[in-house]
């Protein structure tokens, strides 16, 4: 396993280094997950993306239902 430093900016973005990034040439999305005391990013490629969006769409779920549930659920937990 390789173990290098990714930084965190002021505006709370996360900066991966090139050298991780090299190995996910067509990834454009990562799914976040914590994970006991650490943070697990897993490559999410574009179809599974497409397949969740159509999903989202065949629901009817829109974009303030997916915020309103984040909120929801971030009160659940505090």
């Amino acid at each position: 396993m390789v173990s290098v430093l990714a930084r965190l900016t002021s505006e709370n973005r996360l900066i991966l280094p090139e050298s991780i990034l090299a190995h996910f040439p067509e990834v454009e999305y990562f799914r976040v997950e914590r994970t006991g005391e650490g943070i697990l990013l897993t490559p999410v490629r574009v179809p599974e993306l497409a397949g969740i969006q159509a999903k989202f769409a065949e629901l009817g779920i829109t974009e303030s239902d997916v915020r309103d549930a984040v909120a929801w659920a971030r009160r659940r937990t505090e």
